[in-house]
């Protein structure tokens, strides 16, 4: 584990101009390495499947370029801060299967590029913050097999974008 993240580190420090970086599977990897930082082009991230960290990196809200974001199957990840609230050009974020993630942070209000936010199977999520509903970009809203999930904010059909809301397998 230790081996990967300092070649991956030294290698990352060259690449400034990498536009797609897919970490997904890495299970094991208990810390990402700090040059992330440096990867400014960076615009599509996948590290779906991590189970070892249990929350996001800092970091993530140096990578303003990004603009899609897999998180699917972190499930290790219980809660999210303000990780993402930096990233305004995001415009798919993935957090599918994120069986351990209870609630959103209230940053998402700054997310105001996004367009897809697929929260599915995310099987203990109990609600979604208001804030939500200033996501006016949103074209799809994923909360199928939300077992947990009691309420949602009465503005949520106000979403004039909103195409695409799923809510099938959602108990409550």
């Amino acid at each position: 584990n230790n081996k990967i993240l300092k070649i991956m580190s030294k290698e990352l420090t060259n690449l400034t101009f990498l536009k797609t970086l897919d970490m997904s599977g890495w299970s094991n990897l208990t810390k990402l390495p700090n040059e992330l930082v440096n990867l400014s082009s960076l615009t599509t991230l996948d590290m779906s499947g991590f189970s070892s960290l249990t929350s996001l990196p800092n970091e993530l809200a140096n990578l303003s370029s990004l603009k899609i974001l897999n998180l699917s199957r972190y499930s290790s990840l219980t809660s999210l801060r303000n990780e993402l609230k930096n990233l305004s050009s995001l415009t798919i974020l993935h957090l599918s299967g994120c069986s351990c993630l209870i609630s959103l942070p209230n940053g998402f209000v700054n997310l105001s590029s996004l367009t897809t936010l697929d929260l599915s199977d995310c099987s203990n999520l109990t609600y979604l913050p208001n804030e939500v509903t200033n996501l006016s970009s949103l074209i799809i809203l994923d909360l199928s097999g939300c077992l947990s999930l009691i309420s949602l904010p009465n503005e949520i059909l106000d979403l004039s974008s909103l195409a695409s809301f799923d809510l099938s397998g959602c108990l409550n």
